[in-house]
C-alpha cells in the first residue's frame, strides 16, 4: 500500500506539474512575454515545481534530509541521466549563449550551498541568501536574453507560441494553474509521508530515498521536457530545461526550504562529505563539453 501510494503521489505530483507549466508558459505567452524567457524561466523553473513540493513538505514537518537528499540528488540525476539519454537521441549542439554563463552560476550555487552548510544547517539568512541569488539569477537570464542569436529565439518560438489574449484564455490558463498547484500540494503529502515510511521499513536513511527515489520521481518533468525537445530538434531547449533547473533546485528550492523550517534544514554530514562533492563534480564535467566543442555526443 505504502509503493502504491508513493506512485500515485508521483503521478499526481506529475501531472499537476504539468498542468502548472502549461499555464504558467501560455498565461505569460499571453501577456507579450517573450517565448525565450519563458523557456529559459517559467518553464525550467516550473518543471522543478515537484521538488518544490516535496522539499516545502518536508521542511514543514522537519525532515531535511529529504530536502537535501532531494535537490542535491536531482542534480545528478538531471544531467547525468537527462542530458545523456537525450544525447543518445540525437548529439546535443550547444548555441545558447546563456548555457555558457549558466553552467559556471550553476557549480558556483552548488560550492555556495557546500559553504553555507559547513556549520551544518541551512539557516533563515541562508535561506534569504539562497533566494536572493535565484531572483539575481532570473534578472541576469532576462537580460541575456536579449543578446541571443535569431536561431535560437525562433526555436523558442516554435515551442512556446502565444496564443489569442482573450478573457477566456486567461481564465483557462488561471484554471490550469491552480489545479496544477492543488496536485502538487496533494502528490507531496503523498510521496514524502510514503518515503518516510519506506524508509523506515527497508532500514534505510531518508537521506538515501530523497537521493534516489524521490529525486528520480521530482524529475521526471524534466526527464519529460527535455526528451521531448530532443525529438522536435529544441536541444537548446534540452540543455537550458536541465541547467535552469538545477540551479533553481540549490537556490531557489533549498532557499525557500531554509526559510520555512521552523528551525532551518539540517545539513547531514555524508551531505557534506560525499553526495555534494559528487553533485559539483558532475556539475564541473558539463564545462569541457559546453565550452570546447559547445556539443554533448553520443
Amino acid at each position: 500500500m505504502t509503493l502504491l501510494l508513493f506512485s500515485l503521489g508521483l503521478v499526481v505530483l506529475v501531472a499537476g506539474a504539468e498542468l502548472l507549466v502549461r499555464g504558467a508558459s501560455k498565461l505569460a505567452a499571453a501577456f507579450g512575454i517573450s517565448p525565450l524567457v519563458i523557456g529559459l524561466t517559467i518553464v525550467a523553473f516550473g518543471t522543478s515545481t515537484p521538488e518544490v513540493a516535496v522539499s516545502v513538505k518536508a521542511a514543514l514537518t522537519q525532515q531535511p534530509d529529504l530536502v537535501t537528499g532531494n535537490c542535491v540528488g536531482s542534480t545528478m540525476f538531471n544531467v547525468l541521466l537527462i542530458l545523456g539519454a537525450c544525447a543518445v537521441i540525437a548529439p546535443l549542439v550547444v548555441a545558447q549563449q546563456l548555457v555558457w554563463f549558466d553552467v559556471p552560476i550553476m557549480i558556483g550555487a552548488h560550492l555556495l550551498l557546500l559553504f553555507i552548510g559547513l556549520d551544518g544547517v541551512i539557516s533563515r539568512w541562508d535561506g534569504f541568501l539562497l533566494l536572493a541569488g535565484i531572483a539575481g539569477y532570473t534578472v541576469f537570464v532576462i537580460r541575456k536574453s536579449r543578446q541571443e542569436s535569431a536561431a535560437v529565439t525562433a526555436e523558442y518560438e516554435s515551442a512556446f507560441p502565444p496564443p489569442p489574449r482573450t478573457q477566456r484564455t486567461v481564465l483557462a490558463q488561471l484554471g490550469l494553474i491552480a489545479a496544477g498547484l492543488a496536485l502538487c500540494v496533494l502528490g507531496a503529502r503523498w510521496m514524502v509521508d510514503s518515503a518516510v515510511t519506506l524508509a523506515r521499513a527497508w532500514g534505510v536513511s531518508e537521506l538515501v530515498i530523497g537521493l534516489t527515489i524521490v529525486a528520480a520521481g521530482t524529475s521526471a518533468p524534466e526527464v519529460a521536457t527535455s526528451i521531448v525537445a530532443t525529438f522536435r530538434g529544441q536541444r537548446d531547449i534540452a540543455i537550458g530545461n536541465v541547467v535552469g533547473s538545477n540551479i533553481f533546485n540549490i537556490l531557489g528550492i533549498v532557499g525557500l526550504s531554509g526559510l520555512i523550517a521552523p528551525d532551518g534544514i539540517a545539513v547531514a554530514p555524508a551531505v557534506l562529505r560525499f553526495d555534494l562533492p559528487v553533485a559539483i563534480a558532475v556539475c564541473v564535467a558539463c564545462l569541457p563539453i559546453f565550452f570546447t566543442g559547445h556539443s554533448i555526443s553520443r
